[in-house]
């Protein structure tokens, strides 16, 4: 005769029992006939992936960052100031999904698999991950669970050259750092992470002009990224970028950066005397839009910073012969009328940022293509927002009379400032977690 169960005794075996059939619909408890259902999701979807792609900009600074005060939490020896790039023109794409199925996090950049155990980008998945359990733990209305512990795949492209001066690290860490936030239910707050990742990066989680604030405090909690005025506030500043070279630059800017706080007193006069005033006239000149002012200081701070460069020893060599002629040819273009119509800055590296106002493009262009003739057989010149044909005066040629430089730049980006990182439907990872095989 079967032993009768107390209600209690039936709960306990109804539970275990159901407990041990994972993945039916129904379960029995044979012990006293009852059916227990269940709610479960079929198979196939409980290992289907969440997948979220972000876009974000680069930036490029016109009040510079270079020099670190404490090398693992990227804080900077000074404030700095920037231009956020369209995206249209130029930007990072990061797909990332999560799954129960992955092993293990794995990282794909520009088509190939990379080591995702790198110590500044472990940084960002990190605190990425330790503000998601703090959410949860806080108990959170609407936080969404699912997926807090399982693996992360990552695919990032851009569409710009790597590594060669066009502030990629700080695209791909800004766009890192947004997307896992957004997979993960991250709020608030982002541009300390990202400048975990790369110091520049906090300024990429902005759009229009953004300063980096350094900081005083040893943990770094107040050296955040804080936007000064949106990209809508200038509609008619334009960007140029004059691609001289698409390599990558011989010395990377983390040690650079490293050699020349060592090394250079310029650059220890530069932080401490120098940048702390023109942080405040270059706020001043975005808001007033008082193009002189923006661009004599572009042109000035990016003067300074290559020469503390060259002061580093052993020197650094950002510029090349290319770099050089670009900056002759905006002050001979300058000086012929008189007055300040184009600013050039350069990054760690060769290629030439040109600010000038809309009116100016399309005879600035014309300058350039004179006197760096392109290949004739190469692919397109000018990309990007479209600039309209012009003839090169005899009176201007002359006035900056300089020897032509066939091939000089390779092709020109016009741009304008853009807005912040955002989010798009176009994965580039697959229902299967890895990348999707481009044609």
């Amino acid at each position: 005769m079967r032993r009768k169960l107390t209600p209690l005794q039936r709960g306990r075996v109804d539970i275990r029992e159901a407990a041990s059939n994972t993945r039916g619909v129904v379960c029995e408890a044979v012990r006293d006939k009852r059916w227990i259902t269940r709610t479960a999701l079929p198979e196939d979807s409980m290992d289907k992936p969440n997948i979220v792609t972000c876009t974000a900009p680069v930036n490029i600074a016109v009040i510079k960052y270079w020099g670190k005060r404490n090398e693992d939490l990227i804080l900077p020896i000074n404030s700095s100031l920037s231009v956020t790039l369209h995206q249209d023109q130029l930007k990072t794409t990061t797909t990332v999904a999560t799954s129960r199925s992955f092993q293990e996090d794995r990282i794909w950049l520009n088509g190939k698999e990379e080591d995702i155990t790198h110590p500044r980008l472990q940084s960002c998945l990190r605190e990425i991950r330790r503000l998601a359990r703090k959410r949860r733990n806080d108990g959170e209305a609407g936080l969404n669970l699912t997926g807090m512990s399982h693996k992360v795949h990552i695919c990032s492209v851009n569409n710009f050259p790597t590594a060669a001066g066009l502030a990629s690290s700080a695209a791909g860490f800004a766009c890192l750092v947004y997307t896992l936030a957004q997979v993960f239910g991250v709020e608030g707050e982002l541009s300390g992470i990202a400048r975990q990742g790369s110091g520049s990066a906090c300024r990429s989680m902005y759009g229009g002009f953004v300063q980096w604030i350094m900081g005083k405090k040893d943990d770094g909690k107040d050296s955040l990224a804080q936007q000064v005025e949106p990209e809508t506030h200038w509609p008619d500043l334009r960007i140029l970028v004059l691609v001289a070279s698409a390599e990558r630059k011989q010395v990377g800017s983390t040690s650079g950066m490293q050699t020349s706080v060592q090394t250079s007193c310029l650059l220890k006069h530069r932080a401490e005397s120098v940048v702390p005033e023109r942080m405040v006239e270059m706020i001043e000149a975005v808001q007033t839009k008082d193009f002189t002012a923006f661009a004599e200081l572009t042109m000035k701070d990016s003067n300074q910073f290559h020469a503390t460069c060259l002061d580093t020893y052993p020197p650094i060599f950002y510029l090349n012969n290319v770099s050089r002629q670009v900056i002759n040819l905006v002050h001979r273009y300058n000086r012929h009328y008189g007055e300040t119509r184009v600013a050039y800055t350069f990054d760690a590296g060769p290629n030439a940022v040109i600010f000038t106002l809309q009116q100016h493009v399309t005879e600035f262009v014309q300058v350039v293509q004179h006197f760096f003739p392109p290949d004739t057989n190469g692919g397109q010149f000018i990309k990007g927002l479209p600039v309209s044909c012009a003839s090169l005066s005899k009176d201007l040629e002359q006035a900056i009379g300089l020897e032509p430089m066939p091939k000089g730049i390779s092709y020109i980006i016009s741009t304008k400032a853009g807005p912040g990182p955002c989010v798009v439907e176009d994965h580039l990872l697959g229902s299967d977690g890895l990348p999707k095989k481009t044609t």
